[in-house]
């Protein structure tokens, strides 16, 4: 990044362990000087464990929702409180799922529940974080083309059903996100906090 006129710090840490987190942001605002922005973009795995809902295994659940959420939780509430001791505001924004809003008969209890907190977690922390000039938002896609839903969608028939339901008609890629995610991390966004855009190529709408 510095042949592009930034600084950028690599850091290699489990977002889920506290300590860690909290050590390598203080190390970051030593270094940096501030934080203004965090996106949350660690999660995933919901492939991995399929189960029924009256049979998710303890241990699963666990891996699961630490992936998707107490990474999310961890990670947020350090950058909060490093933007809120700068005093300069700044942007949090959450990656979240259209399965925060629906169901999908895939045994993805777990994935599920994690993003529907995400969401309301959004609206909470934009509430309490308002006052500080740090507005909290998330983007909701459907599948993204990556190498964490190549299994999922290699089932042809998963994939035709899934194209069945999407109103554009195609899988979206991650360039798809690229808009949303510079509008809220960007003074584009300044009198948007509590929102959860969902990027869905019109699946919810027709749900």
């Amino acid at each position: 990044m510095s042949d592009a006129g930034s600084q950028a710090r690599l850091v290699s840490v489990d977002v889920t362990d506290r300590d860690a987190v909290d050590r390598a942001m203080d190390e970051t605002v030593a270094e940096l000087g501030r934080v203004d922005i965090v996106v949350n973009a660690v999660g995933g795995g919901a492939g991995t464990a399929l189960y029924p809902a009256e049979a998710y295994p303890d241990d699963e659940w666990d891996r699961i929702v630490n992936l998707n959420l107490r990474s999310d939780l961890v990670v947020t509430q350090a950058a909060a409180r490093a933007m809120i001791a700068g005093g300069h505001g700044g942007r949090v924004l959450h990656i979240s799922s259209v399965r925060g809003q629906l169901g999908i008969n895939q045994g993805f209890s777990a994935y599920v529940a994690a993003k529907g907190a995400i969401n309301a977690l959004t609206r909470q922390q934009a509430t309490e974080w308002a006052r500080h000039g740090i507005t909290v938002n998330a983007i909701a896609p459907t599948f993204v083309a990556t190498p964490q839903v190549e299994t999922l969608l290699a089932d042809e028939e998963f994939r035709r059903g899934l194209l069945a339901r999407i109103p554009l008609g195609r899988i979206a890629d991650t360039d798809d996100l690229v808009g949303a995610v510079l509008f809220f991390c960007s003074d584009a966004s300044s009198f948007v906090t509590g929102q959860i855009l969902t990027l869905d190529g019109g699946l919810t709408a027709t749900q």
